[in-house]
């Protein structure tokens, strides 16, 4: 009797004893207390006692996650219609794991694709809601620095902190039109630019060979003088007389 007892003992011992794995925050629940709360102990990494019979253990990961969303509309405050397929980085915040089970009573994988997704989109609606369609591309920066503020402080109150949130925004079709032609005009403009820079550069190096030339030809014309003519003729005169008109002549007069 003594043995069953003591074997008895040492499966409810065995039982009420639980690990916290590294990167979560435990939580002890009284399953019967009045309100079914959450004890004031933060439970840590570690080995965790508690009677299996009135309370239950939970443990939230509190590393950082990754909510992929499914893409979804959200409309400019001039009506226009973008395309948003956000990512949301983001943990737990320590010590915040006793209020997110108190008022939810879920885990953090099913708050993270109905309460976190929730505020993801309205937070997009809500900054979308504010900035016409051109201000949005506008002022890019500025937008996107609102949404991400806007989420991360409404997130803070549910005990979660946004490490980063990416858009992936897509502008509407008319936009992105308007966009590519707006780049391919400046596109040609610069083109055309770059193709009168070249033929101008061209010209000038054409009128400075002419003018080269020609003060070239000049000062030759001026320095061509009948000695000189003379005096060229001697030093490439093969030794041959040559004749001229009617009378042998050893010059030919070059005036």
């Amino acid at each position: 009797m003594k043995k069953l007892i003591f074997f008895l003992a040492a499966i409810v011992a065995l039982s009420s004893c639980t690990r916290i794995d590294g990167g979560h925050e435990g939580i002890k629940v009284n399953m019967y207390g009045t309100d079914k709360g959450v004890s004031d102990v933060v439970l840590v990494t570690g080995r965790v006692w508690y009677n299996p019979f009135t309370e239950d253990v939970y443990e939230i990961p509190t590393f950082v996650q990754t909510a992929d969303y499914e893409a979804f509309t959200v409309n400019a405050k001039d009506g226009s219609v973008f395309v948003v397929d956000p990512m949301v980085s983001y943990k737990v915040t320590s010590g915040r794991t006793p209020d997110i089970f108190v008022k939810y009573r879920k885990g953090v994988d099913e708050i993270q694709n109905t309460v976190l997704l929730t505020y993801t989109k309205d937070a997009f609606k809500n900054i979308f809601n504010r900035y016409p369609t051109d201000s949005i591309l506008s002022k890019r920066e500025q937008f996107d620095r609102e949404v991400t503020e806007l989420l991360t402080a409404e997130l803070e109150k549910e005990g979660f902190h946004v490490e980063q949130l990416t858009f992936g925004m897509q502008y509407p079709e008319s936009m992105t039109n308007a966009i590519n032609a707006k780049n391919a005009a400046i596109q040609n403009a610069q083109k055309a630019e770059n193709e009168l820079r070249v033929a101008e550069a061209n010209a000038k190096i054409l009128v400075t060979n002419a003018k080269a030339q020609k003060e070239a030809n000049d000062l030759l014309q001026q320095s061509l003088t009948p000695q000189l003519i003379s005096k060229m003729f001697i030093e490439k005169w093969d030794g041959s007389t040559p004749l001229y008109g009617q009378a042998p002549v050893m010059f030919k007069n070059v005036q």
